[in-house]
C-alpha cells in the first residue's frame, strides 16, 4: 500500500530539504520513495509543493487529491490551499505562521481570518509555532525542521531513523541545531 505525503510551503522555507529527509527515513526502511518537486514562483515568495509517495511499489510521483495521509504546511495560508489533497483520515501538521502573498501586500486581497480553526472543523489538525520555537533556539532557520518532528510522530517511524537522515542530509556545521530543532516537534 502506498503512503502519500505533502509539504507545503513558501519559496525559502526548506520544503525541498524537508522532502530529502522524508525519502531518506523511508528508503532507509526499504520502501520504494518517488518524490516530485513543484517549485512555481518559489524564488518570489509563491507556494513551493513536494509529493513524497512511499510503499513497496510505487507507480507514480504525484499526489491526487483527497490521497495525501499527511500534509505538512510550512504556513497557514499554504495549509488552507492544499487541504483538499488529504484525505478523509488524513493528518494536517500546520505551521502556525503567516507570511502575506504579494495580492496582500500590494492590498489587492485580503489574508483569511482563521485558517486553522476552520481546517480544525473538518481535518485532523495539529499547529505549532515553529518560527517562535526556533527562535528560542536561536535559529530561526530550522523550523522546518521542528514541523517535520512533529509530523514524524504521525508516521511509521523510529525517532532515531529520523535523527541519523537529518545527520546525513543536513550540512555537518548544523547537525546539531537541526537535530535539537527536530526533537522539539517531535516533543509536542
Amino acid at each position: 500500500m502506498t503512503k502519500n505525503i505533502m509539504i507545503v510551503g513558501v519559496g525559502g522555507q526548506g520544503t525541498l530539504l524537508t522532502s530529502r529527509i522524508l525519502g531518506g527515513v523511508m528508503e532507509n526502511a526499504g520502501y520504494e520513495v518517488k518524490v516530485s518537486e513543484v517549485h512555481g514562483m518559489a524564488q518570489r515568495g509563491g507556494s513551493v509543493v513536494t509529493f513524497v509517495r512511499y510503499g513497496k511499489d510505487v507507480a507514480e510521483p504525484i499526489v491526487e487529491e483527497g490521497q495525501a495521509d499527511v500534509l505538512i504546511a510550512f504556513e497557514r495560508l499554504e495549509a488552507l490551499r492544499y487541504a483538499n489533497f488529504l484525505k478523509k483520515d488524513g493528518v494536517l501538521i500546520v505551521n502556525d505562521w503567516r507570511i502575506d502573498p504579494i495580492s496582500v501586500v500590494m492590498g489587492t486581497a485580503q489574508y483569511p481570518e482563521n485558517i486553522i480553526e476552520n481546517l480544525e472543523r473538518t481535518h485532523t489538525v495539529y499547529r505549532i509555532n515553529a518560527m517562535e520555537e526556533a527562535l528560542r533556539l536561536g535559529n530561526s532557520r530550522v523550523f522546518n525542521n521542528i514541523v517535520l518532528g512533529m509530523a514524524a510522530k504521525h508516521m511509521e517511524f523510529d525517532r532515531e531513523d529520523w535523527l541519523k537522515v537529518i545527520e546525513a542530509k543536513v550540512p555537518p556545521k548544523t547537525v546539531e541545531i537541526n537535530t535539537k530543532a527536530f526533537l522539539v516537534g517531535y516533543e509536542k
